[in-house]
């Protein structure tokens, strides 16, 4: 509700609503006519400024049309001058060029033959390179075919290796073969060791048991038995093996074959009162030799107790070398007797001849004695031959017939 005065106006009125609008339009109206002369106003002041900006750009532009008629004359000039610049760089090119192509001409006369005095020399350095090049080529093609032909001889070399290898493991596949094998080896060590009166191979014990190798030692120890064993087929098994299973089972056969070994010799060698207090087991492999000790210490450990020493190749030469030393010293132990006899009869000899030199010292002292008493007699008849020289005999008083030695003997002979 709107009091104005006295009267009262709802605003839900139509007439009201309609006055009101009327009148906000009638306002609004107003308004923009304010608006539009104040705009009109600054309209007028702005185009003032304006109008001068026009009149001093038509005078630039008037300005701008001389310069523009000034600037075809220049671009007219520069034309000309270009043109008459172009014609004389023209001619200059041309006299330039000229020269330049007379220079070039020269240097391409020159440079050919520069090139063909070069391709001679090259041709002829080609020659002799391709002479010593052939010459090369022949020594290197003999060199190949002589190390072709090396090489040839290598792989038949390389061919019948494989053969011995192929041989060599038939034999080892083999157990009387393999066995033949070890004792072959221990021979030839034995024989390298030892002379060959100290050992006897294939003896026979009185028990009837054959051993490989009797070494004949002097009391004590006595002689010992070497005999040959290669248990190679738990060996290669205990090599093949992949599985943890399959190491114990190889373990397994290398415990019971070496045990077995051990106990056939302890029991077949070892005689009491005939051979040694003991016996060794030659195993003709060093690695299996270096298996046992790294990874089978207790077998070692069995074959101590039952007095059987395990050796290989290495160690087995070595125990030889100490029993050639006891060899040695038995033998020459065996000798004292001799040897003391024969000092015994040296120093006889010797006596005797001390005996005789002095007889023959003896006999030189006198001759030399018996030789100075010649001496003097010689030298007392050269002087009284002298003075017999020297005498008149003619002149001799009588006094002195007494002093003239007779010529006679006593006996009435003339001395002869």
């Amino acid at each position: 509700m709107i009091q104005i005065g006295t009267q009262t106006y709802a605003l839900n009125d139509p007439a009201v609503i309609i006055s009101l609008v009327a009148a906000a339009a009638v306002l609004l109206i107003v308004l923009l006519l304010i608006l539009a002369v104040r705009a009109a106003g600054r309209s007028a002041k702005m185009a003032a400024p304006l109008t001068q900006q026009i009149s001093a750009l038509s005078q630039n532009v008037q300005q701008l049309g001389f310069g523009q008629e000034q600037m075809r004359g220049g671009l007219q000039n520069v034309s000309d001058t270009q043109v008459n610049a172009q014609v004389q760089i023209t001619q200059m090119v041309e006299t330039r060029l000229g020269s330049l192509q007379q220079q070039m001409n020269d240097r391409l006369a020159e440079n050919a033959m520069k090139s063909t005095r070069a391709l001679t020399d090259m041709q002829e350095r080609m020659k002799d390179t391709l002479h010593g090049t052939s010459k090369q080529t022949t020594t290197s093609l003999t060199q190949l075919q002589e190390r072709l032909a090396a090489i040839d001889k290598a792989q038949d070399n390389i061919s019948k290796l494989s053969g011995d290898v192929l041989s060599l493991q038939d034999i080892l596949s083999n157990k009387q073969t393999r066995g033949a094998f070890g004792e072959i080896q221990l021979n030839d060590i034995v024989s390298k060791a030892l002379p060959a009166d100290s050992y006897a191979l294939q003896a026979t014990l009185t028990n009837g048991k054959r051993a490989d190798c009797l070494i004949h030692l002097p009391n004590p120890p006595g002689p010992i038995v070497i005999d040959s064993k290669f248990p190679l087929e738990a060996y290669e098994a205990l090599r093949r093996a992949e599985t943890p299973a399959q190491t114990k089972e190889a373990g397994r056969m290398m415990r019971t074959s070496v045990r077995t070994h051990i106990k056939a010799i302890s029991d077949r060698y070892i005689i009491e009162g005939e051979t040694a207090d003991g016996a060794l087991m030659f195993l003709p492999s060093e690695a299996v030799y270096a298996e046992l000790h790294a990874n089978y210490p207790e077998l070692v450990r069995e074959g101590f107790a039952a007095r059987v020493w395990i050796v290989s190749p290495t160690t087995c030469m070595a125990t030889l070398n100490t029993m050639r030393a006891i060899l040695k010293d038995a033998r020459m132990r065996d000798q004292a007797g001799a040897i003391r006899k024969e000092l015994g009869l040296l120093y006889a000899d010797v006596d005797r001849l001390g005996d005789r030199v002095n007889n023959l010292d003896r006999h030189f002292g006198q001759a030399s004695k018996d030789i100075a008493e010649i001496k003097i007699s010689a030298d007392k008849a050269g002087r009284r031959a002298q003075r017999l020289d020297n005498f008149d005999f003619e002149e001799l008083a009588d006094q002195d017939a007494a002093n003239v030695v007779s010529l006679v003997k006593p006996d009435g002979q003339s001395e002869s």
